[in-house]
């Protein structure tokens, strides 16, 4: 594992309670992914200050984690289809009054795309964040122009281990431990399960929750998988939950849960920490390569993630043994695998 540091000293004064921004807005996926920094940083710094810049569509989420002091949300998608509009601008000028009220001694660009950096410009701090690109993460070398000091991580790092070590680097922090057991994504189950019953939602038991949906269509796996992987579940007694994002995920999760009668429940739609309660309280999830699923990984929930390309290395859970990745390029997840993972966690 190699990290260097480009330009001036990337450590930060110690002996005083540190103030940190992290800045890591989307996607869903990799909001989760950024999530052990948290419990790293506070492994170090037990009385610091952390802020965390996310997309509003996330703050839900972030607020499960527990050591962040204040989520800050910005609002980039919805101000990207009416730049010119008054409110807009009011809003932007909102949110960087905001972002200003702390002076930070250190602002970190977890994402590295020139709009995350931009932003993190935007607070009153010295910024850091990525030196270079890692295999098959987002990068943008523009970016580089907004950082006072730069961090280079080995390209082929697991998008997890690229964010702890870029975040060890910037606070002049050890290297964070290679023992997965140190990989804590820190949610809040307690306040999850809370917001799941204000949903009003009381999922059957045992449940096993199917993630179809993904924004890529190379990512899915068809219907007719799900079908038969959900008639293997049924007759064992285990009922399916289906939750979806949006319209033309809902028409999907009710066509295949047609199929079941009463052993299929489509939720409405729900809060982002009604789903964290939700998969929590699941006797597994199954998905594809999308958020949900590396919700479920993180909560170290018994998981089968599918795979359509060789990327598991670099999103896939490592660091629990109830989770299970299967499929690579060329080779897409085959159903009887699927069912031989769900028959080691006992349901099958």
């Amino acid at each position: 594992m190699s990290v260097s540091q480009f330009g001036e000293d990337a450590s930060v004064p110690h002996g005083k309670r540190l103030k940190i921004a992290i800045v890591r807005v989307s996607s869903l996926g990799d909001v989760v992914h950024n999530m052990p920094v948290i419990a790293d940083i506070r492994r170090r710094h037990p009385d610091a200050q952390i802020d965390w810049i996310v997309e509003e569509a996330f703050v839900d989420l972030v607020r499960l984690v527990r050591g962040v002091d204040r989520v800050i949300p910005v609002a980039l998608r919805r101000w990207r289809k009416r730049p010119v509009a008054g409110a807009t601008w009011r809003e932007w000028r909102a949110f960087v009054a905001t972002l200003r009220e702390r002076e930070y001694d250190a602002v970190i660009d977890c994402q590295g795309l020139f709009k995350t950096a931009w932003i993190a410009s935007r607070a009153r701090g010295p910024v850091i964040g990525l030196g270079n690109r890692t295999d098959g993460a987002g990068y943008e070398r523009p970016a580089r122009w907004y950082y006072d000091r730069k961090v280079a991580i080995e390209p082929r790092t697991h998008v997890v281990e690229r964010s702890r070590q870029l975040v060890a680097a910037a606070l002049g922090d050890p290297l964070p431990d290679e023992d997965p057991g140190s990989v804590d994504f820190g949610l809040d189950t307690r306040l999850a399960a809370r917001a799941l019953a204000e949903s009003g939602l009381n999922p059957p038991v045992p449940s096993v929750v199917f993630v179809h949906a993904t924004s890529r269509e190379d990512k899915a796996w068809g219907e007719q998988n799900w079908i038969e992987l959900g008639q293997a579940l049924v007759r064992r007694g285990a009922s399916l939950i289906l939750p979806w994002g949006n319209e033309a995920e809902r028409v999907v999760s009710e066509r295949i849960a047609a199929e079941f009668g009463q052993a299929a429940v489509v939720p409405p739609r729900l809060s982002l920490a009604a789903v964290v309660g939700l998969i929590d309280q699941a006797a597994a999830t199954v998905g594809v390569d999308t958020g949900l699923v590396h919700i479920a990984a993180a909560l170290r929930r018994p998981t089968v993630e599918l795979y359509n390309f060789s990327t598991a290395w670099r999103t896939g859970g490592y660091w629990s043994s109830a989770v299970v990745e299967l499929g690579a390029s060329n080779r897409p997840p085959h159903i009887v695998d699927v069912k031989r993972a769900l028959a080691g966690f006992g349901l099958l």
